[in-house]
């Protein structure tokens, strides 16, 4: 059944109410990476894809963190009205939960939003989790850090900052095309991070990466197995492991 929106903004706003998702096979086969992102990013860059941002732009709250589905979009800025007038009002124009509400067990939520205000806080990462949310990746600030630590939520942001966003942001969009640090992410593209980067594979890329960080995982199995082994360093400079990746080694 079709998930319907809740109203808390214009129904144009939200440009999709469901968005592409992977077989477990896929998710499972990356996984399966040892070096996650090291590796994803390095397929990506054999492909020509432009699409990773650095950890160290983009930091985990949970240094151990490791995730891998597909992107649920949501876009903020700043509204134009006086923060002030909408607290006393009580007026928020933030919308995270319709979000969530369109959300499916293993999806993470990419949010393109504001630095040095929160786009995303403890209340909205305890419904995030209740809803099978697996993680957040933030163009922007966050707050209650604490709070999702406690919860093992992993948020990637810009840094924290308890300035609430419920007077200052505006959700203009959900599930359509952000960008997170210069790079575009579409609803459905697949999100893949760890504390190194995060990484964006686009949708029609998904397999090809796959196969290529596998056939690069190997290859650089059997060079640590040569040095662990003791060849020496000349022969080590001159040998190529190349190794073309067999789906059915996945499982």
């Amino acid at each position: 059944m079709v998930k319907q929106p809740l109203g808390k903004i214009p129904r144009e706003a939200i440009l999709q109410l469901s968005i592409p998702r992977y077989d477990r096979e896929i998710i499972e086969g990356f996984h399966q990476l040892e070096d996650l992102t090291g590796t994803v990013s390095d397929a990506l860059d054999e492909l020509g894809i432009d699409t990773v941002v650095p950890g160290c732009n983009l930091p985990p709250n949970l240094p151990s963190a490791r995730i891998v589905g597909p992107a649920l979009t949501l876009r903020n800025v700043e509204q134009r009205d006086n923060a002030y007038r909408g607290a006393k009002d009580r007026v928020s124009k933030m919308a995270e939960i319709e979000a969530h509400n369109l959300a499916e067990p293993g999806d993470v939520l990419v949010i393109e939003g504001v630095v040095g205000i929160s786009n995303m806080g403890g209340l909205s990462v305890t419904i995030a989790q209740r809803q099978g949310e697996i993680g957040a990746i933030i163009d922007g600030s966050v707050r209650d850090v604490q709070h999702s630590r406690e919860l093992q939520f992993p948020v990637w942001s810009r840094g924290p900052s308890s300035i609430t966003g419920k007077w200052r942001l505006e959700t203009v969009a959900v599930n359509g095309t952000v960008t997170i640090l210069g790079v575009q992410v579409r609803p459905g593209d697949l999100v893949v991070a760890d504390e190194g980067a995060v990484c964006f594979v686009p949708r029609d890329a998904v397999e090809a990466v796959l196969k290529r960080a596998h056939e690069i995982a190997a290859g650089e199995a059997k060079r640590y197995a040569d040095i662990r082994a003791g060849v020496p360093v000349p022969e080590l400079a001159q040998r190529t492991h190349v190794y073309k990746f067999n789906p059915q080694q996945q499982c």
